[in-house]
């Protein structure tokens, strides 16, 4: 099979270094891809929201799989594009999507399915929801309705950071119109976890549990990001509260959807908290997660192209995945000023000296293939926000973090930033 993977994250190179390892792939290309991915798949310069011209692409190249990364071209309607012209691509419609793509539609359904979440209130004008905080209690959660890279949704600790929040996001429109609407719900506390599925429109197949980091700074401290961290599986994530979670969530969004007569098919992610109450959602994403995908695909055994193939054929009735059972973590090395203003262009060393390291693999999120100014030698360079995803097995998740740390230690670049503390809570959990 001639594959295309539509992306340049740290969440493509890992489905780039997975799907490559199948036997079914014969040929795999990446748009735009990364400075990493280039090591995998053939790269093509067609940016990741370019519909027409990736179409083009696959047609003239007759692909027989597309696999969409981001979030931005589902939205958009990628796979009904592809699909109306033939061709198969792994992703839930421009309708499912919008789970993602749209808070309000996607807190709505909630409320309509009975899925467990947090009580929230939606506003259109940022006067009233002003108004609506005098009478409120910090902490809250205040949230862009649109796709914001992950910097949409703010945690405020008092009723004025509220206020600030509601301002930036409706009056100084920092997020353009994905902040046209706004929603304000409780704030929920507890472990967080994820929890990813595949589904073909009827049958679900849950992949490994997970648990990510958004915040930059150790004990999650400052703003969110689009992730500085993950580990699989989340030993909070128990076999009870797992059922709990596909009974009370996921199978409800997938009979519902195909109630309204929209089939989800594709990857489900509901980002939970797991409160005193029992699971609440937080999010649904309708795509695989990242950083989680880049801590979850080590651990997956079976092949990756038959499950999405499966997905896409209506074929995932009966079907089950095999898992190393060793937990795995991931830890992104950011630039220096991220998720603010940061500097590209900047060498990336080291990385050749983790290679021969076992069971640890560095995925790309954020490089691009350059030149040495020394002799002109191949290296790697910054290119965005969120650089690189180091990654380790380990024999439990104590020895994941150390041979994820270790490898990391060998890895430098000017201003670079790493969170120390990837997977505290899965140590503090198992002691």
């Amino acid at each position: 099979m001639k594959i295309l993977v539509i992306g340049s994250g740290g969440r493509e190179h890992a489905l780039c270094w997975k799907i490559a390892k199948s036997k079914l792939c014969d040929k795999l290309y990446a748009a735009p891809g990364n400075g990493g991915i280039s090591e995998t798949a053939e790269l093509v310069d067609i940016k990741a929201d370019d519909i027409a011209g990736l179409l083009k692409f696959a047609l003239e190249k007759k692909i027989d799989l597309t696999v969409v990364g981001p979030e931005v071209p589902l939205v958009a309607g990628i796979v009904d594009k592809f699909a109306s012209a033939g061709l198969k691509v792994f992703g839930p419609s421009k309708s499912c999507a919008l789970i993602e793509g749209s808070k309000v539609f996607s807190k709505e359904l909630m409320n309509r399915w009975g899925i467990p979440t947090a009580d929230f209130k939606v506003f259109d004008n940022a006067n009233e929801a002003l108004k609506y905080l005098d009478g409120k209690k910090a902490p809250l959660v205040v949230k862009a309705d649109g796709l914001c890279a992950g910097k949409g949704v703010v945690v405020c600790k008092t009723i004025a950071s509220a206020k600030d929040a509601v301002n930036e996001m409706m009056v100084k429109r920092s997020f353009g119109d994905a902040a046209k609407k706004i929603i304000i719900e409780e704030c929920l506390t507890g472990e967080e976890a994820s929890i990813i599925v595949v589904s073909d429109g009827k049958s679900v197949v849950p992949l490994a549990s997970s648990q990510d980091h958004k915040r930059i700074f150790d004990g999650d401290n400052g703003p969110n990001t689009g992730g500085m961290g993950a580990y699989s599986p989340s030993p909070s994530v128990t076999d009870a509260i797992f059922k709990e979670v596909m009974d009370k969530v996921i199978y409800p969004v997938i009979s519902g959807m195909a109630g309204d007569g929209k089939p989800y098919r594709g990857v489900l992610y509901a980002g939970i908290m797991l409160t005193k109450e029992g699971p609440r959602v937080l999010e649904f994403n309708a795509r695989f997660g990242d950083p989680e995908t880049q801590a979850i695909v080590p651990r997956l055994k079976s092949d990756l192209v038959e499950l999405m193939m499966r997905s896409i054929d209506g074929k995932l009735e009966n079907y089950s995945l095999e898992w190393d059972r060793r937990p795995c973590v991931s830890v992104v090395a950011s630039a220096g000023g991220y998720p603010g203003d940061y500097e590209k262009g900047i060498e990336v060393k080291g990385i050749e000296l983790v290679k021969p390291l076992k069971d640890v693999v560095v995925f790309h999120a954020g490089t691009k293939s350059g030149r040495r100014a020394t002799d002109g030698s191949s290296t790697f360079l910054t290119n965005g926000g969120r650089v690189l995803n180091v990654t380790a097995l380990g024999s439990d998740i104590k020895d994941a973090i150390n041979n994820c740390y270790n490898a990391l230690g060998k890895i430098s670049f000017d201003r670079m930033h790493y969170r120390r503390d990837i997977g505290h809570r899965a140590v503090k959990v198992q002691n």
